[in-house]
């Protein structure tokens, strides 16, 4: 299974900076270092946690 994970990345740091303009600033900073250094595992495991779907980041094969 091919996973998009840069965009995966950049959806879930989107996620947490919205978390810092509510007001959860603190832990919003924190978890986006963590992001930025998460192995491809590590953001699947983030991404489960925000219940964010995983199926929505699968690159599909193009057949001609």
């Amino acid at each position: 299974m091919n996973i998009n994970f840069e965009q995966l990345r950049k959806d879930i740091i989107n996620y947490y900076e919205g978390a810092f303009f509510v007001g959860g600033f603190g832990a919003a900073i924190f978890d986006i270092s963590k992001i930025y250094n998460a192995s491809n595992e590590e953001l699947i495991n983030i991404a489960n946690e925000l219940n964010i779907n995983i199926n929505n980041y699968i690159i599909k094969n193009r057949h001609k």
